[in-house]
């Protein structure tokens, strides 16, 4: 992968009358994760929002490569994964069909069996969601990482529903896109175990 960097300059977000937060800098290289740490309620998602392109910060700037957000259009889509809080996957298709779905969006990169192996989900091709658990939907979300060329990979709670096995799965995949020269962006309840010198983090006060 190239060398990639996303930099805050001054972000702020504001909710109704309350500001969640104010005056956030960071500066993210490719080969490095961020972690996003803070209480229900401090403003972790509406800032991963932002860093997706989904809201605009009511004060700052967001750069990708140097160039302003605003002038990327969507260029910078092309280099972006985000899993929200829902899996976003279709209950009516199987495993294998909602992994072609999103194939078909952009340009691949492990195969749909390699992506579902990787998850420990090989035997699930053909079985629909609806009929997976909690836990196999969450991996099958998260291997639309896999099967496709992100280079930022933004996560919102990806541990949901995971067990600590399936966690660890979920860190190893991780380290090593970034050991690849990918970049990680994540919030999370659990503690990791993470590389720690692969990771940076930012609390959230409210």
């Amino acid at each position: 992968m190239s060398a990639f960097i996303l930099e805050a300059r001054q972000l702020m977000c504001q909710r109704d009358d309350r500001v969640l937060f104010s005056g956030l800098n960071f500066h993210l290289h490719s080969g490095q994760i961020l972690l996003i740490e803070g209480v229900n309620g401090a403003g972790k998602t509406s800032l991963l929002r932002i860093l997706t392109g989904l809201r605009q910060p009511d004060e700052g700037e967001l750069f990708w490569n140097n160039q302003a957000f605003n002038d990327l259009g969507a260029s910078f889509y092309q280099d972006v994964a985000y899993i929200g809080h829902s899996n976003g996957l279709k209950e009516t298709l199987t495993a294998q069909e909602n992994l072609r779905y999103v194939q078909a969006l952009a340009l691949p990169a492990l195969s749909i069996d390699e992506s579902l192996q990787q998850v420990h989900l090989n035997g699930y091709q053909d079985t629909l969601v609806r009929y997976l658990s909690a836990g196999q939907r969450r991996r099958l979300a998260l291997a639309r990482l896999l099967c496709t060329h992100k280079t930022l990979w933004i996560l919102d709670e990806p541990f949901t529903s995971l067990d600590r096995a399936s966690i660890q799965l979920v860190e190893h995949l991780m380290t090593a896109h970034v050991k690849q020269g990918g970049m990680v962006i994540m919030t999370s309840h659990h503690e990791t175990h993470l590389p720690a010198t692969l990771v940076q983090k930012i609390e959230l006060r409210r």
